[in-house]
């Protein structure tokens, strides 16, 4: 066939992976060895370095010379995540931007996936992949069961990219201005709410997979759940849902305590009604996960998944104050300007 075979063009898309690492040294090797297994190879592949103090940029560089990838290593001390990725678009050179994150492993048909619908014949501006556990332990079956969305759970029309998996078109970045390089955390959500609102198209992509390791303990779990609703409370974010976790604990759970012991024993179903509604998702998706453990170790994680449930709730109580107040402490027009054009979805 020839060159005017409409396959053939669009086959031709040159995509740019990008990716952001600081102190990874013990994941990007495996970062790296899964881009080099992909079906449809990257044209490019940029790595920015935030400042890594351990043997990360090393690797980087071993990686970079050897050849396996076209890969191209930039270092950017000091840069959060949004900076780090905004300085990897801005050096890519291909017109799509395909995302993901140190710490992950992309499987080998990831990259084909999210590129398969910029190829067809109505092609969208932003693809959303999907990520899945790769869960070790029996802690991390549980925490996997208990926050991550099974692909069942999601409503593609609805569904907001992880930057662990996404690709957009550089062109698009460029109209929303990059990532908001003033969030540390939930940049990727702003991110995603701003390129809704200028009316970019989505497509979803469940095929377009990585693997990462949930948190491997509560401590470093409340930590990073601390830090999201932190990030909520700076970018002002889902006022209601965190308004409806502090009116179950603070209000209603209190109520519920004070009418069984003062008035009936009934009002503990109150208790039963809610651990259900609020238990039911993680229990489901934990049979889909538990797999190999042993009924032992599947007790386990059913005793841990309460425990996470409302560690986390009660972290993100923490932080999300302290987002608010960062936010309250720096008007700054640049830096809340986005709400008036973003609408929650």
């Amino acid at each position: 066939m020839g060159p005017e075979d409409g396959s053939t063009a669009k086959r031709s898309v040159r995509v740019s992976v990008i990716a952001t690492v600081f102190n990874e040294g013990s994941a990007v090797d495996d970062l790296i060895d899964s881009l080099t297994r992909q079906t449809r190879p990257a044209d490019e592949v940029v790595i920015v370095d935030g400042g890594s103090q351990d043997d990360t940029l090393t690797r980087l560089r071993r990686a970079e010379a050897d050849r396996r990838l076209p890969l191209r290593v930039l270092v950017r001390p000091g840069a959060n995540i949004s900076a780090g990725r905004n300085a990897a678009v801005q050096a890519a050179q291909g017109p799509i931007i395909a995302g993901t994150d140190a710490g992950v492993q992309v499987e080998p048909r990831w990259l084909e996936a999210l590129m398969a619908p910029f190829e067809g014949d109505d092609p969208p501006d932003v693809v959303s992949g999907f990520f899945v556990p790769d869960a070790r332990t029996t802690f991390e079956v549980a925490l996997a069961a208990t926050t991550l969305p099974a692909l069942r759970d999601v409503r593609p029309d609805r569904f907001l990219p992880s930057s662990r998996s996404i690709a957009y078109r550089k062109a698009a970045w460029e109209a929303v201005g990059g990532y908001p390089e003033w969030l540390d955390y939930c940049e990727d959500l702003v991110f995603d709410l701003r390129l809704r609102a200028a009316g970019f198209r989505f497509a979803f992509a469940p095929e377009a997979r990585v693997a990462f390791r949930p948190r491997p303990h509560l401590r470093a779990f409340a930590r990073q759940y601390y830090r999201y609703a932190r990030g909520d409370g700076k970018a002002d974010l889902w006022r209601w849902r965190h308004a409806v976790r502090y009116l179950t604990y603070v209000g209603a759970v209190p109520t519920l305590l004070a009418l069984a012991l003062c008035a009936s024993s009934w009002w503990t179903l109150g208790f039963v009604a809610g651990g259900a509604a609020m238990l039911r998702t993680p229990y489901r998706r934990l049979i889909d996960l538990w797999g190999e453990l042993s009924p032992a170790a599947r007790l386990q994680a059913v005793a841990w998944v309460p425990v996470i449930r409302v560690t986390g709730d009660l972290a993100k109580m923490a932080g999300y104050p302290a987002g608010w107040a960062w936010r309250l402490a720096r008007r700054k027009e640049r830096e809340l300007a986005w709400r008036s054009i973003v609408r929650e979805t």
